[in-house]
């Protein structure tokens, strides 16, 4: 499986983004769920949000909940992550992962995620 993240930049705080990552490489029925990760610098990387494939679930971390929208198209293997309000704290690098739910464990698990992108750096400045 290949993923591409798209739509990373620079923006002001309370600016908005809108990051998508394309899937490649795998028929998309066998996805159990497409999350968004970040990492900045000088932290480890922490879940941001997640959306289960065959189902509308959702998942989001507390700290990005009611700012931040994850949503799919299925029938363009493309997942998204608008981000409204944003904040210099969300200064961070942004991948997309996917998991295929072979293991147990809770789409904000990173440990259950097979495949990662290279990820998008979105700064906020303050």
């Amino acid at each position: 499986v290949q993923l591409e993240e798209s739509g990373g930049g620079l923006v002001q705080a309370g600016g908005s983004l809108r990051l998508s990552c394309a899937a490649y490489g795998r028929p998309f029925s066998t996805y159990y769920a497409m999350g968004w990760f970040r990492q900045a610098p000088g932290k480890e990387r922490e879940f941001v949000s997640a959306i289960m494939w065959s189902a509308d679930d959702t998942y989001y971390n507390d700290y990005v909940r009611g700012r931040f929208a994850i949503s799919k198209d299925t029938a363009l293997n493309m997942v998204y992550l608008q981000m409204n309000d944003l904040k210099p704290e969300d200064t961070a690098i942004y991948t997309c992962a996917v998991t295929l739910g072979l293991r147990l464990g809770t789409p904000t698990d990173l440990s259950l995620y097979d495949y990662w992108g290279h990820g998008t750096q979105v700064t906020v400045s303050s």
